[in-house]
């Protein structure tokens, strides 16, 4: 072989074996560094821990929202418990004051508050629509019998507002809770539905007769009244004589009932917003208590 040839053999050997020992270091490289990643499969790595970070921060947001929820309906609860808790104790309070007829000055003071709220959130209306589509249900599910003596009774003082002290007991507040416009409220509420309630029967062919606390001598200026607030077509109006004026209204209203009875009426149901009209002797089949928040009866 020549010189010429024999150089380029040794260079061609030495080449080889530096191509080698490169090898050798790489691979050492590659297994030195754990795993080789193709810059696809770094691409689908970093989008799943990508993903994966997402995910966690929604479920922590989540989290942080239902945590802020269930402490929102706890405080509400506790907000909303202490009012509850007045409106019973003056539910009680309402109903043992009408059955032993105290005075309206002995009503706790956070009961006058309470009224006043009673009627400013609109359960008043509420509950009067609720009794009066009662009373109208049980009314249209019956009719009057051909014997002529079938009679409803309605309290009419809920219209002429007999007890002036109970809605003065509230009016006289100062007006700080705007109770002046809370009584205007209640009673043209009442004297809406009361009115609604009383045409319906009418239309229905039930005799209605309406009883008073009032004394005889301020029947025309009643009747006057009745008329003006669109009272028609009663069978008759029931006031109190002299001889009646120093009688327990519950008696007294005992005494208008017996005497019909006597005279062969048959009292289909009696309806008013106080108890001394639904309570005592000869009530007839059925009784009809209206909510009333000048007696603080919820």
């Amino acid at each position: 072989m020549s010189a010429y040839g024999h150089q380029m053999e040794q260079q061609y050997s030495a080449h080889s074996l530096s191509s080698r020992g490169s090898g050798r270091r790489q691979s050492s490289y590659v297994m030195d560094s754990g795993f080789y990643m193709s810059s696809f499969a770094s691409t689908i790595f970093i989008g799943a821990l990508v993903t994966v970070g997402v995910i966690l921060i929604t479920l922590l947001i989540a989290l942080t929202v239902m945590l802020q929820s269930c402490q929102s309906r706890s405080h509400g609860v506790i907000e909303i418990e202490k009012p509850s808790y007045d409106y019973n104790y003056c539910q009680i309070v309402s109903l043992h004051v009408e059955l032993n007829k105290v005075e309206a000055d002995h009503f706790p003071s956070i009961c006058r508050v309470v009224a006043l709220q009673y009627i400013k959130e609109g359960q008043y209306a509420r509950d009067l629509n609720s009794t009066m589509w009662m009373i109208q249900n049980y009314f249209s599910s019956i009719t009057p019998k051909r014997d002529g003596v079938d009679v409803v009774l309605m309290d009419i003082d809920d219209i002429l507002s007999s007890n002036p002290q109970y809605i003065k007991l509230l009016a006289d507040q100062d007006d700080q809770y705007g109770s002046r416009d809370c009584v205007e409220e209640a009673k043209q509420l009442k004297h809406v539905f009361i009115l609604r309630l009383y045409m319906k029967l009418h239309a229905s062919r039930w005799p209605l007769i309406l009883l008073s606390r009032k004394p005889e001598t301020q029947r025309n200026s009643s009747i006057d009244y009745l008329i003006s607030a669109g009272f028609r077509a009663w069978s008759s109006l029931i006031m109190r004589f002299e001889d009646d004026l120093q009688m327990d209204s519950c008696d007294y209203f005992s005494k208008q009932r017996a005497a019909m009875q006597r005279k062969g009426l048959r009292i289909i149901g009696t309806i008013s917003s106080h108890m001394d009209a639904l309570t005592g002797t000869s009530l007839g089949e059925r009784i009809f208590k209206l909510p009333n928040p000048i007696y603080y009866s919820f």
